[in-house]
């Protein structure tokens, strides 16, 4: 076996528990799950499904959504085992740093960087939207010199505005990043609240939508391709799971936390394949309620829910719905930074960024400092770019953390299998080559535009770890580390 694969695990639950990394352990099951709904139920149900009904799948959107939903559970049981094996900070991360070597882990932790920050920024820009919707419905207009960046934003109406300063979706960066800093439980209680609310609001527009489906929108369940790979048919399911993928990576930010739960060998499996399964069996009830209202040729607008709602006429509807938006956005933007904070903790204590991503405050317990530079680095983005870039957000990324720690568990099995394992994926190595499979499907029909992104920012981080990070390794310098 590997230096790295013999030597990481021992190493990485020493550094992890000892003092100046420490984190506190306050999360328990019912946090976990409601962390991971937090992140899952968001921009991609209320924004991306009814892109991919319009472009790719038309009313097999649900079917959509169970294949992305199977390439996660694949992941997700794979999640699980390392998330026991390794209780620490970090995610995909982590799992690769111990079992695949530190250059693999690098890829996959700086790819997160761009999953998390710049997704976390542009999910703020839609936030402020649906506040300046609101507002406005309440008779208060915000300036549009202050509501919008220079780039302009699409408001939930259709309506664009244009300004110099998107100064909503900066502030809800800087209150979420302060949250962060008090603490973990703050934090999960405030996501809580939020997720209880747009749960109630998901559940009322499944339940009222109901009776104003329309049979007729449901045919054909599966449109005629149109000739062109991803526009419908067989190609098309698959194209638009690729797209509301990025609706799934919640329990990909509850691994980030095995750190902080009190007993992650238990709850965590339950708080990744929980908040998985709550979210999948609400995705297809939702996503077949919004088709059966509205033709799939009308669901490419904006806000394609708030036009579903309009359909029904129920005014009182529509701004629980936006309610609803903007409780889903912030505990998007919650989970996900909190993730990249954690992720950048795991990276810094092994020494492949500065150490001052693992600062840890005396008070607070939590990783500060990293805290205060993301928001500096997210602030920007949510105050100048478009609202366009949410839709051109890619999973791409996500699907190839999935890869890694799919072919990471299989490794492991092969490589060392007399390691503890309190939760052990069931065949394997079956289930891990389908995960490999199943999501590298996804990754291939996402198309070259979303590929040559992710090479381009790969090639970035390339250029930083042989620059830095490679020469500063602990690991690579015998091992020591500042919390020893």
């Amino acid at each position: 076996m590997s230096l790295f694969a013999t030597k990481s695990i021992g190493r990485i639950m020493s550094e992890a528990e000892g003092g100046k990394h420490h984190l506190k352990r306050t999360l328990g099951p019912v946090n976990l799950i409601a962390l991971g709904i937090g992140a899952i139920i968001g921009a991609g149900l209320f924004s991306l499904t009814g892109l991919a009904a319009s472009k790719a799948a038309g009313p097999a959107v649900a079917l959509s959504m169970v294949v992305a939903a199977i390439g996660c559970a694949f992941a997700g049981l794979c999640y699980s085992e390392f998330s026991c094996m390794i209780p620490v900070a970090g995610s995909a991360y982590t799992y690769a740093y111990a079992t695949l070597g530190e250059w693999l882990a690098w890829i996959i932790g700086w790819d997160l960087v761009l999953e998390y920050a710049v997704g976390s920024a542009t999910v703020s820009i839609s936030w402020s939207g649906y506040v300046y919707s609101l507002l406005k419905d309440f008779g208060i207009t915000l300036p549009a010199a202050i509501a919008a960046g220079p780039l302009g934003m699409k408001l939930p109406d259709g309506s664009h505005i244009t300004g110099y300063f998107n100064l909503p979706a900066v502030i809800i960066i800087v209150l979420i990043s302060m949250l962060l800093i008090v603490g973990i439980k703050e934090s999960a209680r405030t996501n809580g609240i939020v997720v209880t609310i747009k749960l109630l609001v998901v559940l009322v527009f499944i339940g009222l939508g109901w009776k104003y489906i329309n049979p007729v929108n449901y045919h054909p369940f599966i449109p005629p391709n149109t000739g062109v790979f991803g526009e419908f048919g067989i190609s098309g399911i698959m194209f638009g799971a690729g797209i509301i993928f990025f609706a799934y990576i919640g329990f990909d930010a509850v691994s980030t936390t095995a750190q902080e739960a009190r007993n992650p060998q238990r709850d965590m499996p339950i708080g990744i394949i929980g908040s998985l399964a709550v979210c999948t069996v609400l995705y297809i009830l939702f996503s077949g309620v919004l088709t059966g209202i509205l033709p799939y040729t009308k669901l490419g607008g904006v806000a394609p829910v708030a036009d579903a709602v309009n359909e029904t006429g129920i005014r009182w509807l529509m701004l629980a719905i936006k309610v609803g938006i903007i409780c889903g956005y912030t505990s998007v933007m919650l989970v996900m930074l909190l993730g990249q904070s954690r992720v950048f903790f795991s990276m810094s204590r092994d020494g492949l960024v500065p150490p001052v991503f693992s600062a840890i405050h005396a008070r607070f317990h939590t990783p500060w400092r990293s805290n205060i530079l993301f928001c500096f680095f997210v602030a920007p983005f949510s105050a100048f770019l478009s609202l366009d870039i949410v839709g051109e957000m890619t999973s791409i990324g996500t699907l190839f953390a999935f890869v890694i720690v799919c072919a990471g568990v299989w490794m492991m099995r092969v490589k060392n299998p007399d390691t503890p394992r309190p939760f052990r994926v069931p065949w394997v190595p079956v289930v891990p080559i389908l995960g490999i499979v199943w999501n590298f499907a996804m990754m291939y029909s996402l198309g070259w535009t979303n590929w040559a992104r992710l090479i381009v920012w790969l090639i970035i981080g390339q250029v930083i770890y042989f620059s830095y990070s490679r020469y500063h390794s602990h690991l690579r310098q015998g091992g020591q580390t500042v919390s020893k």
